[in-house]
């Protein structure tokens, strides 16, 4: 027996691994199933290439729980050690490692990001475990070996009588963390982080029924086998060619992947590049809602088939977080616990790429089957345009399949937009007005008196449009977006006809002085317009820069206090309107302020601002005018 002090100048080394090394006690059963899975996936490379001179076979990593023992096993039947190799591997390498991150971040109090690249993944043991065994047998024809460690700088080293090749590390679990002892809690973590490792994954066994054949009796009953319970799937979709895949596998990886979703996602997009980085996955875009946080965190990270994080914030582009799928890359560089990345110019390049591919797969489905594409638009519209917003070369790219809908319900790009408006929708200055509405049933009447004109009216009412018709203006020509409510019709797009009104100056002043009398100046400023006696005598309007700013003061943006102001309101009154006529001849005050309000609440009312009190007076009064 080999007994011996490994070489580490820190006497409390195992503490400060417990304490200070992870953030997250639970991952040591992750590191320990990769260890092992890379010692089995180092052995099939070896006898692949002829360099182990053994059968390959089957081989599995096995968890076993000893709950009376206190004991917890992971067992692998991979490469495995001679004497030397765990003097050089467990003794040496790994503790020179973790002098030199001791002695530089002993006293800075933080998860300093080290561990993976010092190879201490099997240290984290030391997180739950008071005692620790190796034993292992190497492919070699050489002694199996026993390493025993107490979790102090002392271990001991001597022969075994293991047979088979393998590592197995037995965990005395302790005290605090008798935890990792409960089939439950093991089984969780394994479905968490080891869902898809390379090497099928046993954790005991499980009874399955067994089909009956075609021509078994009416009364013979279906047997139950005993069989091991294989926690993973090895093969998961994303290490296959796209070419060896059908629309089905994508779905059915898509229900393993979130088996409580019963939604079919919408499409996938297929990541699949070995140069200048290593980069395979799967995107699946969902159906999507109007809110922008709840969709997050479910992008799923693997390094090597490995769990890592489902916060790919900084891989992933901001805007694809909404997105679903998983992400595996051997490229990506982690810290100590493996689930926070670090600033790196390859990460850069990774998120470039996958932004170029989706944008790429966009166009794609567009340009096959845009009848299907439209179809699903209002689901995945929320996230092209928060890309638009966010990354200028997704923008310039989304050119080519980003859709501008109408009100009744064509879809334009916006080169087909502009062509099919520049005639008919271009003021007296030349620039291009595209109108819009929020909210079909809100803004009808506006809508309504737009395309009696003639004018498309495009439906845009996501919450951060505010923000993309901002981006627009400022980036194409001599455009600018304005909501059909934001003005009288004449005005929305101005041209060199001018109306005549049917009043003088002297009444005009007559009349502003009346309404202004009735009409409350805090809340609407008085607009006098000429135009057609049949266009509403009374109208609201909330001018389009004011209203904007606040929207997007409200969702991040705009300017700065513009959120917190008030609703101000222009109420356009038509001077040609038979109405307004007999308001000015009504020489009775009391009737003359009846007809105002009763006009005013009207235009609240198409607008929606009538609420509450004033709403039970208007249709009080609304019942007296008819009596």
């Amino acid at each position: 027996m080999t007994k011996g002090n490994i070489n580490v100048s820190v006497e409390n080394i195992f503490p400060l691994i417990k304490k200070f090394l992870y953030s997250d006690h639970e991952i040591f059963l992750r590191e320990l199933i990769s260890n092992a899975t890379d010692a089995t996936l180092k052995l099939k490379h070896l006898t692949s290439i002829g360099d182990a001179k053994v059968e390959y076979g089957n081989p599995q990593i096995e968890i076993k729980i000893d709950k009376k023992g206190k004991k917890l096993h992971i067992i692998d039947q991979g490469i495995g050690m001679t004497a030397d190799e765990v003097e050089k591997y467990i003794n040496q390498i790994a503790f020179s490692g973790a002098e030199e991150f001791l002695d530089k971040y002993k006293d800075s109090g933080k998860d300093s990001g080290i561990i993976g690249h010092f190879g201490l993944g099997f240290y984290s043991a030391f997180m739950v475990a008071e005692k620790v065994d190796i034993i292992t047998k190497s492919f070699k024809d050489e002694p199996a070996v026993i390493w025993t460690c107490d979790g102090s700088p002392e271990f001991t080293l001597e022969p075994h009588d293991k047979t088979e090749r393998g590592t197995e590390i037995i965990l005395h679990i302790a005290e605090d963390s008798t935890e990792f002892l409960e089939e439950a809690r093991i089984n969780s973590l394994l479905t968490k982080y080891n869902k898809f490792m390379p090497i099928p994954i046993k954790f005991g066994t499980k009874e399955v029924t067994i089909p009956l054949a075609e021509d078994a009796p009416k009364d013979a009953k279906p047997k139950k086998e005993t069989v091991d319970n294989i926690i993973n799937n090895p093969n998961p979709a994303w290490t296959k060619q796209p070419a060896d895949l059908e629309d089905e596998n994508y779905k059915s990886f898509y229900r393993e992947l979130y088996p409580t979703q019963f939604e079919e996602p919408l499409f996938h997009i297929h990541l699949n590049v070995d140069y200048p980085f290593n980069l395979t996955g799967i995107l699946y875009f969902p159906k999507m809602t109007t809110d922008l946080n709840i969709q997050k965190d479910k992008i799923q990270l693997y390094q090597n088939q490995v769990f890592v994080t489902d916060n790919v914030e900084g891989i992933v582009p901001e805007f694809l977080t909404m997105l679903r799928g998983v992400i595996d890359s051997p490229d990506i560089p982690l810290n100590v616990s493996r689930s926070y990345l670090q600033a790196d110019g390859a990460v850069k390049k990774i998120s470039s790429y996958i932004t170029r591919k989706v944008a790429d797969k966009l166009k794609s489905l567009f340009n096959n089957n845009r009848e299907d594409f439209e179809a699903k638009w209002n689901d995945i519209k929320i996230v092209i345009e928060y890309g638009m917003l966010s990354e200028d070369k997704f923008f310039e790219k989304a050119d080519a399949f980003a859709l501008y809908p109408t009100v009744d319900g064509k879809y334009y790009t916006y080169e087909e937009l502009f062509n099919k408006i520049k005639a008919n929708q271009t003021d007296k200055d030349g620039k291009l007005v595209i109108l819009y509405a929020s909210n079909e049933d809100a803004q009808h009447s506006y809508i309504e008196a737009a395309t009696a004109k003639g004018y498309e009216v495009l439906l845009l009412d996501s919450p951060i449009i505010s923000h993309l018709m901002q981006k627009l203006e400022s980036t194409k020509e001599n455009i600018t977006f304005t909501r059909v409510d934001a003005d009288h019709i004449d005005n929305l797009i101005k041209k060199d006809d001018t109306k005549i009104s049917k009043l003088t100056d002297e009444q005009k002043t007559e009349l502003e002085t009346i309404l202004k009398e009735v009409i409350p100046a805090e809340k609407f400023s008085v607009q006098l317009e000429t135009m057609d006696n049949t266009s509403t005598p009374f109208m609201i309007t909330q001018p389009e820069f004011m209203r904007r700013m606040k929207e997007m003061q409200q969702t991040g943006g705009g300017m700065f206090g513009m959120g917190n102001m008030p609703d101000m309101y222009n109420l356009v009154v038509n001077t040609n309107s038979e109405l307004v006529g007999e308001i000015l001849a009504t020489k009775t005050k009391k009737k003359q302020e009846r007809l105002i309000t009763q006009s005013l609440d009207l235009a609240r009312l198409s607008q929606g601002l009538l609420k509450g009190e004033e709403l039970t007076n208007f249709i009080k009064r609304s019942y007296e005018m008819i009596k």
